[in-house]
């Protein structure tokens, strides 16, 4: 009898201890999520006042040239809001995807570069940026197909003829990135300015950097809850693997010193690249700015880029 209680007490022990790691677990998977779901973004007057004050967002010109605001149906339901700017009497197009936590007010400097390059530019706000649906964010993998949506939007605006292509930065740039090699290589080139190239190996390097939990078991727990909760896996986002699909040129930019997403992510991933392609790699530069600190080396390898793989062949 005494036997069998002693079992009785282990049993519920171990059912109790159980019960607990269960919702530990739960709870920590849902916070992790959560914390990747919806990710704290930039206010919008913050980003607006940001640019202004670096002399980098021109009202005056911004209100002055021709343009029009779109609205675009995303294919995962939700409206894509853009604005279509038109500074040149030209039909080329550039399409600029800003990063996590900015929105397009962000990609109106690189607007101003490609102004000077002769291209007219669409700038857009991802899915749960700015003006733009969609309740979570998914660093590219629900992004790319966004940008599908964008790109034969402003395709079908500007004709066959003209040439078109995409600017990301950052998380912007990986969606460039997983839209080219996944679901259409369908622009004249693409310009990717510090892209991760593979999403879990960013996460494990933002943890080992930040905190002095071991990666492994959060990264795979934050896994298993994203595949639950959005539908996707951490394999999914990873650049690398579809970036020797891309056939049309690609300029990789980085800056050498940016500590958030390393610059040997783009040196992989220009190596993987086959084809036509150029690396560049500033010297100076946190995370995101190499334009900002190196404006006209930035500028000036844009144009070769251009002039040697792009204008060349239209001529």
């Amino acid at each position: 009898m005494k036997q069998q209680k002693k079992k009785r007490k282990i049993l519920w022990f171990s059912t109790i201890v159980t019960a607990i790691a269960s919702i530990l677990t739960t709870v920590f998977g849902f916070a992790l999520t959560n914390r990747l779901m919806y990710i704290k973004k930039k206010d919008d007057d913050f980003i607006l006042d940001r640019e202004l004050k670096a002399n980098r967002f021109d009202e005056k010109w911004f209100n002055s040239i021709k343009k029009d605001e779109f609205t675009i149906d995303s294919p995962n339901g939700y409206p894509i809001k853009g604005i279509f700017l038109q500074p040149c009497p030209t039909k080329n197009t550039v399409i600029i995807c800003h990063g996590v936590t900015e929105n397009k007010i962000n990609s109106i400097k690189y607007a101003r570069m490609f102004e000077r390059l002769g291209f007219n530019s669409f700038v857009y706000d991802h899915r749960r940026h700015g003006e733009s649906g969609g309740k979570t964010t998914s660093y590219g993998f629900y992004e790319k197909f966004d940008l599908a949506a964008v790109v034969k939007t402003v395709r079908a605006v500007i004709g066959e003829d003209a040439i078109l292509g995409i600017h990301g930065e950052s998380m912007g740039a990986a969606t460039m990135l997983l839209y080219a090699g996944t679901i259409g290589d369908e622009v004249d080139f693409y310009i990717s300015d510090c892209a991760f190239s593979d999403f879990e190996e960013l996460l494990r390097h933002i943890v080992k950097n930040s905190t002095r939990i071991y990666p492994d078991i959060p990264i795979h727990l934050a896994d298993f809850f994203i595949r639950f909760r959005d539908g996707y896996r951490f394999k999914n986002v990873a650049p690398k693997d579809v970036v020797k699909n891309i056939k049309k040129p690609v300029l990789f930019i980085h800056s050498i010193p940016d500590t958030f997403i390393p610059c040997k992510m783009t040196e992989e991933m220009y190596e993987l690249k086959e084809g036509l392609k150029q690396l560049k790699l500033f010297e100076r530069g946190a995370h995101a700015q190499s334009f900002n600190v190196n404006p006209s080396e930035y500028e000036e390898t844009v144009r070769k880029f251009l002039q040697r793989f792009v204008l060349e062949g239209k001529r």
